[in-house]
């Protein structure tokens, strides 16, 4: 046995150690730049910029609200290009440049009395770290940072902008007992 079959045999008992909370989560809490993107941002001529983002992991943003998963947005970078790709995807709680991460989702779930054994948080780097009493679960993207890495609940083999978003929502749904229908009949957006 190599070392690639450990390390996945190592990281599938780490999903299943994980199971009954990922059944018990509600919301998802997404970072943006380095999760739902590359992290990269491309500059135009005029200043604009422009961001990537992974069509799996826009599908699998709409199936798990289909699958009544509350989606939330929280970035420290400005909206613009990401407030459109939220309303493409009907996210309705998202906040762009926030300075404070602990704050808002603490003032958010304050707000909509939200347990935190029901809330997922994906992130990439430092300041996300400032959630982590905040939610039940929290996942590093392949590619994030160390620090991050060392205190989330699961290192993710995919990477921000790379299908991190849609292996969280596909294990989330997993645990719900509600994957194996999509992946074996497919899935039609509903109007």
């Amino acid at each position: 046995m190599n070392y690639l079959s450990i390390n996945s045999i190592f990281k599938e008992i780490k999903w299943r150690l994980l199971f009954k909370k990922l059944r018990k989560i509600e919301f998802l809490i997404l970072d943006v730049d380095g999760v739902l993107t590359d992290g990269g941002l491309w500059y135009q001529n005029n200043g604009d910029i422009l961001k990537r983002f992974d069509v799996k992991d826009g599908l699998s943003l709409n199936i798990a609200q289909e699958a009544g998963i509350k989606i939330i947005l929280i970035s420290g970078g400005e909206g613009f290009c990401t407030e459109i790709r939220a309303s493409q995807l009907g996210i309705k709680d998202y906040f762009f440049g926030v300075k404070d991460k602990y704050k808002k989702l603490k003032d958010f779930q304050k707000e909509k009395r939200i347990s935190i054994a029901k809330c997922a948080y994906v992130g990439d780097d430092v300041n996300d770290i400032v959630v982590r009493p905040l939610v039940s679960l929290l996942f590093a993207p392949f590619n994030a940072s160390e620090s991050l890495i060392s205190i989330s609940d699961l290192k993710l083999q995919k990477s921000g902008g790379n299908g991190a978003v849609r292996e969280v929502i596909e294990r989330i749904l997993n645990a719900k007992g509600i994957w194996k229908n999509y992946s074996k009949n497919g899935w039609t957006k509903r109007t």
